[in-house]
């Protein structure tokens, strides 16, 4: 009882309540109010408008399904620009310039969830069509679960090729400057036994993985808006489980960089990076994409990449690559190949 009236608000079972009293009223006339002692203060909580009971009053502000608010949006610009000159901090190539906008989150609707008129209480969020709201469950694994993943990614990813310890046990699809716009076109898979290379899509047709692990972002910071970012990063997602059909797929976001680093003002900023990833983490269904985030693992107090982890602002040193890579150990779905 205390957990429907404090945490629940009575949300899941107000209906079938006011259609059980609703019921009790027509088959047993003048007998009391019966089944609406069953909820404290004599009424029943969470009635809604729209589906309560012609004997009960009607709440004023809630939707017709029960819904308490609305999903929250976030947008924002980076900057413009096509790329940057070489030399940034990044080492890859990137705009010049950047501005991070963010748009005014909508605001839930509030109503009766207690069938108060006029008295608020409690706010929901509604989620995506065919989102799964459940937390993935994750395990831990040792480096063999690896083998067949494929790594997609810019040069941080490059990063965990050289220092990961999975050269030899992953594959990886990753070089300097690669973006989300140029992830398919660009010829960076150098073809055995010939001095030529093809396309992520033409290996990718040629090959198959149970997994995918993709990070790209850091050179489009200065590129569009979120939201056309995002657009186009779904587009990419959407091919590649197109390619991989039976393959899961990782989003990571965007590694943070250094306070200091973000502070320079120029393209490369946390908030723009935070921006980013509050919409991809949106991108997972939890069946199979899935966003993981190592941020908390390697950022100081001011919320930061931390310093002594880099020696540029934005790469992670060779010995810290391992953090990243064990949180990659510890957040690992379980999938057989065709599900």
């Amino acid at each position: 009882m205390i957990y429907l009236s404090l945490i629940d608000h009575w949300q899941v079972y107000a209906r079938p309540l006011a259609e059980v009293k609703e019921w009790y009223a027509k088959t047993f006339p003048g007998e009391g109010e019966g089944p609406e002692d069953a909820a404290p203060g004599g009424h029943i909580p969470g009635q809604i408008a729209g589906t309560s009971p012609s004997t009960g009053p009607q709440a004023e502000g809630n939707p017709a399904q029960g819904d308490a608010g609305t999903m929250e949006g976030e947008s924002g610009e980076d900057g413009a620009g096509a790329e940057s000159p070489k030399g940034t901090a990044s080492g890859e190539e990137s705009p010049d310039a950047s501005q991070v906008t963010s748009g005014d989150p909508g605001s839930g609707q509030e109503g009766s969830l207690d069938g108060q008129e006029g008295e608020p209480d409690g706010e929901g969020i509604q989620d995506p069509p065919g989102q799964d709201t459940s937390e993935p469950v994750y395990m831990t694994v040792e480096d063999s679960y690896f083998a067949d993943a494929v790594f997609i990614g810019d040069s941080r990813t490059v990063g965990m090729y050289e220092y990961g310890g999975l050269e030899e046990i992953s594959t990886f699809y990753a070089t300097k400057g690669l973006t989300v716009y140029k992830l398919f076109d660009a010829e960076i898979v150098p073809v055995e036994g010939q001095k030529k290379k093809m396309t992520v899509e033409e290996a990718l047709q040629q090959n198959s993985f149970s997994k995918i692990y993709l990070m790209v972002g850091i050179n489009e910071m200065g590129t569009g808006t979120v939201d056309t970012f995002v657009e186009k990063y779904k587009e990419v997602v959407d091919h590649l489980l197109e390619l991989q059909p039976d393959a899961i797929l990782y989003i990571q976001g965007l590694i943070k960089v250094t306070t200091a680093r973000s502070q320079k003002g120029d393209y490369i900023n946390n908030e723009g990076i935070v921006a980013r990833n509050e919409a991809l983490e949106k991108l997972a269904d939890n069946q199979r994409t899935f966003y993981l985030d190592v941020n908390p693992l390697i950022c100081d107090e001011t919320g930061g990449m931390e310093a002594s982890y880099t020696f540029d602002g934005v790469h992670l040193k060779a010995q810290y690559i391992e953090i990243w890579k064990d949180f990659l150990k510890c957040h690992a779905i379980q999938m057989e190949r065709g599900e």
